[in-house]
């Protein structure tokens, strides 16, 4: 048996051994008569002073029926950036706890980290809830509070850091070494589908399929395609479709694996990992890597390259992040003309994906005066953590005259250390004290003090009231 880590990479399970030992009702001696080892060694385990030998490991297997997985998973990095990213909310104050600190507490007091964080996201869903939902609705109180589809779909992919091994060897699978021309891909699809499913592909008009894109009519097994689609959506629903026919066992079992039993959550998460695999398939891992690296992550040119379309290229890269083969960690968000967000992924522990995208300082906003064209933008969080974004319009197609100027807008972000990485930062001094653009989570959230565009007043912080001064804003004085 091979265990998949690194050779020079201790493995230390001091928590998790602690409480194994506790759910049996042992003590560090009886558990290491058991094991055939000193009190001494299972002491210094617990407390992670030393690390655990593939022996030693083997033999808990078999002592005590456990998986040498469940032992070895260490999903610590993980809880590390989520811990650090709730302690930068207003409600710990400024004395934040450093990183040895919130190490110490992982190392030695995993179960509560653990507990503190799911407070704390409780603590969110219930204040995000109540600023944002109008008094009259309070009626339906008992499901206002439930976790929303598109949340699981979320967590899924934040646990996984956006990653899904299983599905790129779904979609390696799927393409089995073939290459194939980038006009020609829709024939392909459509082959595909008639030889392997009996499935044929109808474009249909617009006015004979209002307000739908794709339909996959199972009764005549025929797909019903919109004459709205340009060619990379269409090339990309027929591989969606095709992915929850020839790999839906595969996407089950991330589901599965995900604890999901709400029938809407799972739902929504099929679709979004058919998308996956999807992205996966027409833009293969190892080319894609190597091509954005190459083009300094242009990504005009990879959605060129692909035959994808720039949204898609944008999503993908945040895909990359194959254990010991990774490309810069993104988080992607995307909003609407008021500032909703209509989908965001995170494959960092930044927490400007996770609730960000109210601030009107930070581009994406600005990007709907500009359309089409990519604005760089570093910024800079209340915490002083600083990022580089790439902002940008994007279209959905429009079904006719009312339905025109169907426009978003998405962003692309990463640490500000990776940002020489990409092509869009070249023309800036990184040394410039001035670069970043101050921003917030949004206004409710934000500390900031004298900023012209604050619209409400924060939520936990009164800000100083002076009679005699006016400032930028009527909450400024």
């Amino acid at each position: 048996m091979t265990i998949a880590r690194s050779p020079s990479k201790k493995t230390f399970v001091g928590p998790r051994l602690r409480e194994l030992r506790k759910e049996r009702g042992e003590t560090q001696a009886a558990m290491a008569k058991a094991l055939g080892i000193s009190p001494t060694y299972i002491n210094l385990l617990e407390n992670n002073q030393r690390s655990l030998s593939l022996q030693v490991l083997m033999r808990f297997s078999d002592v005590y029926g456990v998986d040498w997985r469940d032992l070895i998973d260490d999903d610590s990095p993980n809880l590390l950036a989520d811990l650090r990213n709730a302690l930068q909310d207003p409600i710990f104050g400024d004395e934040k706890a450093d990183l040895h600190e919130l190490r110490a507490a992982l190392d030695h007091c995993p179960k509560l980290a653990r507990d503190m964080l799911r407070l704390h996201k409780t603590y969110r869903v219930l204040s995000e809830r109540i600023l944002t939902t109008d008094a009259a609705g309070y009626d339906d109180a008992p499901s206002m509070f439930g976790i929303t589809p598109e949340a699981m779909v979320h967590d899924l992919f934040r646990r996984n850091r956006n990653h899904f091994p299983t599905l790129e060897a779904a979609a390696e699978d799927f393409r089995s070494g073939e290459t194939i021309a980038t006009d020609e891909v829709y024939s392909y699809l459509k082959g595909r589908l008639e030889r392997d499913h009996g499935i044929s592909v109808v474009p249909v008009a617009v006015t004979d399929l209002p307000d739908t894109l794709r339909y996959y009519d199972e009764a005549t097994k025929r797909i019903l395609l919109s004459d709205i689609l340009d060619y990379p959506n269409r090339v990309f629903q027929l591989t969606h479709v095709l992915g929850l026919l020839g790999y839906g066992d595969v996407i089950d079992a991330v589901i599965a694996g995900g604890n999901i039993s709400d029938p809407r959550g799972q739902s929504r998460c099929r679709v979004e990992l058919a998308n996956y695999f999807a992205a996966a398939s027409l833009m293969p891992y190892d080319s894609f890597l190597k091509a954005a690296k190459a083009q300094r992550y242009d990504f005009d040119y990879l959605a060129a390259l692909f035959g994808v379309s720039f949204e898609q290229a944008c999503h993908r890269a945040t895909t990359l992040q194959r254990e010991g083969d990774p490309g810069v960690p993104f988080f992607f968000l995307r909003i609407d003309k008021a500032g909703n967000v209509t989908k965001r992924f995170n494959a960092t522990g930044f927490h400007l994906a996770e609730h960000g995208g109210a601030c009107p300082r930070w581009d994406i906003h600005m990007c709907f005066r500009t359309p089409g064209r990519t604005l760089p933008q570093f910024v800079e969080m209340p915490d002083g953590s600083k990022y580089f974004t790439v902002n940008r319009t994007v279209d959905r197609p429009s079904y006719g005259y009312r339905s025109q100027d169907n426009r978003l807008a998405i962003t692309l972000g990463c640490s500000i250390e990776h940002a020489g990485k990409l092509i869009y930062a070249s023309l800036y001094q990184m040394t410039d004290p001035d670069l970043a653009t101050p921003i917030g989570i949004n206004c409710r959230l934000c500390p900031r003090q004298h900023c012209a565009q604050r619209a409400h007043q924060p939520v936990h912080l009164d800000l100083p009231i002076d009679e005699n001064r006016r400032g930028q804003t009527r909450f400024e004085s």
